[in-house]
């Protein structure tokens, strides 16, 4: 009752005429609310402008194209949940209202109890639906990934220096590497919404109490929370340091779980090594992190003083209308609540989530458009089946991967349907890149490729392709079955196992077995066998329609008998298709119709075996070096009593 009485004097002084002075203090006071007021209006509208501008906003907008059910309902629960607190407060006032009254208060309890029983109950449910949209995300984000890779019919968007670096930085920000994923970060980020929206809601409740109220107390919170974001972890999460060393620690993780590298990491001892360096690697960034973490002095004095004198006029004035009896208790409990319940707008978790989590959104959804330009190619409308019916013909073909770096400086080439060609020549002479070209990977910076007189460029790419049946050297294991590895768009068993016995792997394996251990009833194969599937692939191909086989070195890892033996089996396969070998071999390349030398980007010689023996060029000097490799009772075993 003291106190009471006493904030009664203080009012009747306050309204007193002779108390100009305290009239003064209290223009002062409004006039530095109206000035609070305006400056947060500024920072919100700022804050507002930098949320459209930023990579959570991209993000945001996305999710309706992820899952327009699952995103309004996500949304609908960040507004119960931000509405709830208010409620409760209200609910709070109105029993407070009740008791005054000596009135039934079953009501309010109820209310009370239903409110806060429902903001218990929805946290969970709307983190479950938060995975699960998060998990959403994730996948369509990385099926934009993979369509940024596999859409643009040629190369060059993954072989280009600046797209692969960029492509390296988006691809893993959805496995944990460099951030949390978006299964786990999406409910942080909900429930953050849901205590700023919250945060909002009380600090509007205010309004019932007085106009600047609002303005006043979320100024207030706003205002500390721009001060102390210079700290935030999400400002260094995305920074050259700590992604350059979450990406070393991530591959170095790979390569001790993975199955490839663990032969190496014993026999060399490398194990402690990759320890080592991950927990390095681990330990900077959280160094890093924690460095650029510390709440600076200046900051944190600004915050807390600008939070203490908002709180300090609202709750005067609240205190001495409540003892003047210009609000009741039940309306002090409600209006005190909704400005404690107004700090939530100063949680800053959720820029941690928010932002960083989200930061490589723009680049990813940008490098698909990146992408699709660098890998673009014209597209024609002719058809390529039953092609080629009378030749293939490079004329005058020039190309470079860099204007100043030219591969092929005009060749000249004509190969005649249904016949076999090897290509030989040094490392780097243009033999792949005529493979890359011939399957319109790449288009030629100059010349053309015609077939049967047409410029392949005027075919439908997808029917060209079609007619080709290309193994490389770094072919594809795949992790599935053996069927699925001979045919992965599927065929008859029949012409999978026809493919098989003409490869010479009709043993190998039944189809239905999964071509590795990491699989139960797998098996794995050595490199040898793991070729002839590959070649049983090519050979599957040409039987359900390819007529053009190109091999590119894929026999690498046979000895010279069985590469020779492959490359008979694909001849006999083959014999009405167009074959082209790219091989470093001339026990096998001796086997063509024709021999290709290439040399300096140009053909340098052509003709059979015989012939361009005969001329004691190029090809003769490369044949003896690799003669001479060969003990004379190896070649003669392989060759019968030839020179190789």
């Amino acid at each position: 009752m003291a106190s009471s009485a006493g904030f009664t004097e203080i009012k009747a002084e306050v309204d007193a005429p002779a108390h100009y002075q305290a009239q003064d203090a209290l223009a002062e006071v409004a006039g530095w609310i109206e000035f609070e007021s305006r400056l947060s209006v500024r920072i919100l509208l700022r804050q507002l402008k930098t949320l459209r501008d930023s990579a959570g906003w991209r993000f945001l907008t996305i999710l309706p194209s992820v899952s327009p059910a699952a995103a309004l309902v996500w949304w609908g629960l960040i507004f119960i949940r931000g509405a709830l607190p208010a409620a409760f407060a209200v609910s709070v006032g109105l029993l407070t209202r009740a008791i005054q009254l000596q009135a039934n208060i079953e009501v309010a309890l109820v209310w009370m109890a239903a409110i806060f029983i429902a903001m218990n109950a929805i946290a969970p449910i709307h983190d479950a639906l938060s995975a699960d949209l998060g998990y959403r995300a994730g996948s369509w984000l990385h099926g934009r990934l993979i369509q940024s890779c596999v859409n643009p019919p040629g190369l060059q968007h993954l072989e280009r220096p600046d797209l692969a670096e960029r492509l390296e930085r988006v691809r893993t920000f959805d496995l944990g590497v460099e951030g949390p994923p978006l299964v786990t970060a999406i409910p942080a980020i909900g429930t953050g919404f849901a205590y700023n929206l919250g945060g909002l809601v009380q600090a509007i409740l205010l309004g019932a109490y007085a106009w600047w109220a609002p303005p006043l107390i979320a100024g207030a919170w706003i205002a500390s929370h721009v001060l102390l974001r210079s700290s935030a972890a999400w400002k260094v999460h995305g920074s050259e340091p700590v992604v350059r060393e979450s990406r070393r620690a991530g591959y170095v993780y790979r390569l001790a779980v993975d199955a490839p590298a663990a032969k190496e990491l014993r026999v060399f001892g490398l194990g402690r090594w990759a320890v080592e360096l991950v927990a390095a690697s681990r330990r900077k960034v959280v160094d890093i992190t924690l460095h650029e973490q510390r709440l600076r002095s200046g900051p944190v004095r600004w915050g807390l003083l600008v939070v203490a004198v908002a709180h300090a006029l609202l709750f005067w004035r609240l205190a001495a209308d409540a003892a003047s009896g210009r609000i009741g208790l039940a309306a002090l409990v409600v209006f005190a609540q909704a400005a404690f319940g107004a700090s939530a707008l100063a949680s800053s978790e959720v820029d941690w989530w928010f932002r960083g989590v989200t930061e490589p959104i723009p680049s990813l959804l940008d490098l698909g458009e990146d992408m699709a330009r660098a890998g673009s190619l014209p597209n024609g409308d002719r058809t390529a089946s039953g092609l080629p019916a009378s030749e293939i013909r490079f004329e005058d073909i020039r190309f470079g991967y860099a204007p100043e770096q030219p591969v092929l400086a005009g060749v000249d080439l004509v190969i005649p349907a249904g016949t076999s060609l090897a290509i030989v020549g040094a490392n780097g002479a243009g033999k792949t890149t005529i493979a890359k070209l011939l399957c319109r990977l790449y288009d030629p910076t100059g010349g053309a490729i015609l077939v049967d007189g047409i410029d392949i460029r005027q075919f439908d790419i997808q029917s060209w392709r079609a007619r080709i049946a290309a193994i490389f050297q770094d072919f594809i294991r795949y992790d599935m079955s053996l069927r699925d590895n001979v045919a992965p768009l599927g065929a008859p068993d029949d012409e999978v196992e026809r493919a098989l016995e003409a490869a010479g792997t009709g043993d190998l394996a039944t189809l239905d077995t999964v071509l590795s251990r990491l699989h139960e009833g797998g098996t794995d194969l050595s490199g040898g066998q793991w070729q002839r599937v590959a070649l049983a692939r090519a050979l599957c191909a040409v039987q359900i329609g390819a007529g053009v086989v190109l091999l590119d070195e894929p026999t690498a890892q046979l000895d010279v008998r069985g590469e020779s033996e492959i490359f008979n089996r694909v001849l006999e396969a083959t014999r009405e298709c167009t074959t082209i070998l790219i091989s470093h071999r001339f026990s096998t390349v001796r086997r063509a119709d024709r021999i290709c030398v290439l040399e300096n980007g140009r053909v340098a010689e052509l003709g059979t075996h015989d012939e361009l023996m005969a001329q004691r060029g190029r090809y003769q000097r490369m044949f003896d070096l690799q003669a001479s490799r060969f003990r004379a009772d190896e070649a003669e075993a392989e060759f019968g009593g030839s020179a190789l």
